[in-house]
């Protein structure tokens, strides 16, 4: 597997890292996605799915996603860039409360995992990874193809996931496309949602951002005094500084696929993505500082043993 040096330069300095990598391009998108791997991974922590990871993504003069966060490290629970999904069982991972000390949960995407004490969940903690499972990797010429196999017999949960990112003809968009098959003894009862690391044109979150609910939304938090949703929009009234925070779960969406819509648009440099998905929306968290933005979209799954769930979301790029 060829490997490539990728320096990055932050707020707090330079470093380096030694991460696999494959590219895509279709004239119309160029994207870099890292590959998974439990050893050299460009992310290796607790919280994310490790597949599917992207780079960098651009659309001509346009750039989508990138590094927001200051300090890097691959253990890291968000030390990660992009379109990023983290499977949740209510508010823990899957088997957490089931497991005794030292015995094994399971999270999709990254594998089985040690619980060390009879402490909560930490959604942001660091545990370590018992098995990261079987990772294969087949690139052709307009997807990546991601493919993890678990066989945990100590927890009971036992999983095939597969993760396609496909580059749609010689269009701007992209498509995640997942496969979930429950090979264990366990339901797997999940809620899977993207985090949309949103990094557009590098312009700081502030009044040339803005974002578009594709159905009547409404805030359960306050988004004063920095945004304000007006009809479906929400836009800022300030550019957002170091350790301010807008942040809210969003109500108003239905039980059908259609309300799974939004738009981020960078009206200072006039692009834009338009996100829709092929499942009902479960719950929806918007969350965004001075760096980054992110619409966060869930989607609920119940897979009976020997059962499969299936779902995508498309990603269109556009100008203004």
């Amino acid at each position: 597997m060829i490997r490539f040096l990728i320096l990055t330069i932050t707020a707090c300095g330079v470093f380096a890292a030694e991460a696999p990598e494959a590219k895509l391009d279709n004239g119309a998108l160029k994207a870099t996605f890292y590959l998974p791997d439990s050893k050299d991974g460009y992310y290796r922590g607790a919280r994310f799915d490790w597949s599917g990871v992207v780079k960098s993504l651009s659309f001509g003069k346009h750039s989508y996603f990138g590094v927001w966060f200051d300090k890097y490290d691959p253990l890291h629970h968000d030390a990660i860039t992009g379109p990023v999904e983290e499977f949740l069982s209510g508010d823990e991972a899957l088997g957490y409360s089931e497991a005794k000390p030292g015995g094994n949960f399971v999270r999709i995407g990254i594998g089985a995992l040690r619980k060390e004490n009879n402490a909560k969940f930490e959604r942001f903690g660091r545990y370590t990874v018992v098995d990261p499972g079987k990772w294969t990797v087949t690139k052709k010429k307009d997807r990546v193809v991601f493919r993890q196999v678990l066989e945990d017999a100590s927890s009971g949960y036992s999983y095939v996931y597969e993760k396609t990112v496909r580059l749609v003809g010689a269009k701007a968009e992209m498509v995640i496309e997942h496969r979930l098959k429950n090979t264990g003894k366990k339901l797997i009862a999940s809620s899977s949602y993207n985090h949309n690391f949103f990094v557009i044109d590098g312009e700081p979150t502030g009044p040339n951002m803005q974002v578009k609910f594709g159905f009547a939304a409404k805030a359960k938090s306050t988004l004063a005094p920095n945004a304000a949703l007006e009809g479906k929009t929400l836009g800022y009234k300030n550019e957002l500084q170091s350790g301010q925070t807008v942040m809210s779960e969003f109500e108003g969406f239905g039980a059908e696929a259609r309300d799974y819509e939004f738009r981020v648009e960078n009206k200072k440099s006039g692009t834009g993505v338009h996100i829709t998905g092929n499942r009902p929306l479960s719950k929806v968290i918007f969350w965004s500082i001075r760096s980054v933005l992110s619409p966060e979209p869930y989607v609920k799954m119940e897979i009976a043993p020997g059962k499969e769930f299936r779902w995508s979301i498309r990603y269109e790029f556009y100008e203004l």
